[in-house]
């Protein structure tokens, strides 16, 4: 079970029938670049994997559950692997494993321009990084059933993604918020900003970038202090609402 070894060629027409199929199949997904997807998207394009690439190993061979969800808080890791610390003691039947991604990776997929890798094979759309992270996730889970831990940074793991998916890499290169803020807006950490809350305008400085950016705001009764004793109002501030102060 899960033994294959593919060749290069072999990996890009599988990787290629997959995302022509699931285009097809999705009734949220209609081109590379989404901006709806749902759980039962993510169910879809792993069944696709496990008839393409395992001749349906999964469905035929693995007792246990999987399941699939999206996160909204997952800022640097584009996707995830959760498993059971007791899996070796679990009867296969117990087993629930679930793959997590950070949508919004997905999402903002276009918003840089920079080259996007995942697992050192270059994306040109959200689709084909999606389904590389869900690539990496597999190897993930492969691990955890046959071995009952798992680590990227393992000859093991990487043996294992080679020789499936032709991984050179266990990392991804997606834009994250703060290179979107820094190429989209020249918001980076550090910057002077100003805003505006309840009518008042605020100045500060960018201590963080999320979803929204983290300024730190001089106020004399503020919770925050730093080395040199001055005190921060810390705000949560949408990019968008931020002037920077040149």
């Amino acid at each position: 079970m899960f033994d294959y070894i593919y060749d290069e060629k072999a990996i890009v027409q599988k990787r290629k029938q997959i995302f022509e199929e699931f285009l097809e199949l999705s009734e949220n997904v209609e081109d590379g670049n989404f901006k709806t997807i749902s759980t039962y998207d993510l169910k879809l394009l792993f069944e696709l994997y496990d008839k393409v690439f395992f001749h349906s190993d999964f469905r035929n061979q693995y007792e246990g559950s999987l399941r699939f969800s999206f996160s909204k808080r997952m800022t640097r890791s584009a996707g995830l692997t959760l498993c059971p610390q007791n899996i070796s003691t679990l009867q296969p039947k117990d087993v629930i494993i679930e793959f997590r991604f950070g949508i919004n990776f997905f999402f903002n997929y276009d918003l840089s321009h920079k080259e996007k890798f995942v697992s050192g094979v270059k994306t040109h759309n959200a689709l084909e990084a999606l389904q590389l992270v869900l690539e990496h996730e597999i190897c993930h889970v492969i691990e955890f059933i046959l071995y009952h831990r798992s680590s990227c940074k393992g000859k093991r793991f990487k043996t294992i993604a080679k020789n499936l998916f032709n991984h050179s890499s266990s990392y991804h290169a997606l834009p994250t918020n703060r290179e979107i803020a820094k190429e989209k807006l020249g918001l980076s950490i550090g910057k002077r900003v100003s805003f505006q809350f309840e009518n008042e305008s605020f100045e500060g400085f960018i201590n963080g970038i999320n979803k929204r950016a983290t300024v730190m705001v001089k106020n004399k009764e503020g919770d925050y202090i730093d080395r040199q004793g001055n005190r921060y109002a810390k705000y949560y501030v949408p990019l968008n609402h931020l002037t920077l102060i040149e």
